[in-house]
């Protein structure tokens, strides 16, 4: 049978667009075609990978010069289909949200003395949250050398999903810091967001 060949173009998409026209694509094709994407920059090779990876498709990556080229060769039916690793969706799924370095709108140094007392706390409570997102400011907070660290480090050690978001991370210059958890795009933190029955703000 012959297979298909897709090309899509998606040099200069801001995230999560790479990925969305990955999932349209893929969607169009049958076991066995391929499709490729084109991107610019290391954040959607790594998006889209790993979101064509968590559906059971083979992935490689080619560079050639300023730009990568992902070859995707789709699965066939009966493979396990996964969005976010590590989450189980039956039951509660309990997700906190971090978006700062501190916690409430008063006395900054309160605030981040405050969040970093929730974050040690949180390997404490029973049960603990499924997942965790940081993101803008928030980030700071799993890279190295941050001072809940450790905590963040015995939450993932008993399967609490970590994911900062890589805009925030590449924004601030903290792409080759991040000390716990992983880099993941926006599509897959809306996904774990919709799915979620609490959602915690601090």
């Amino acid at each position: 049978m012959k297979r298909v060949m897709r090309v899509i173009d998606c040099r200069g998409l801001p995230c999560p667009q790479p990925v969305l026209r990955t999932r349209e694509a893929l969607e169009g094709l049958g076991e066995g075609d391929v499709l490729q994407i084109l991107v610019d920059n290391e954040a959607a090779v790594r998006n889209v990978s790993r979101f064509a990876e968590a559906q059971g498709h083979r992935v490689r990556v080619f560079r050639e010069g300023e730009v990568y080229r992902l070859e995707i060769v789709k699965r066939g039916e009966g493979h396990p289909v996964s969005e976010i690793s590590c989450i189980r969706p039956e039951g509660l799924l309990r997700v906190v949200v971090i978006s700062s370095d501190r916690m409430g709108d008063g006395d900054e140094d309160l605030g981040r003395r405050l969040l970093i007392n929730f974050l040690k706390t949180l390997p404490e409570v029973s049960p603990p949250p499924q997942a965790l997102i940081f993101y803008n400011r928030g980030v700071f907070l799993v890279t190295e050398g941050a001072p809940a660290l450790e905590a963040l480090k015995t939450l993932e050690d008993r399967g609490v999903e970590i994911i900062a978001c890589w805009t925030c991370l590449s924004h601030y210059g903290l792409e080759d810091k991040l000390g716990v958890g992983r880099a993941g795009n926006m599509y897959e933190i809306l996904s774990l967001l919709m799915r979620a029955t609490v959602i915690l703000r601090p």
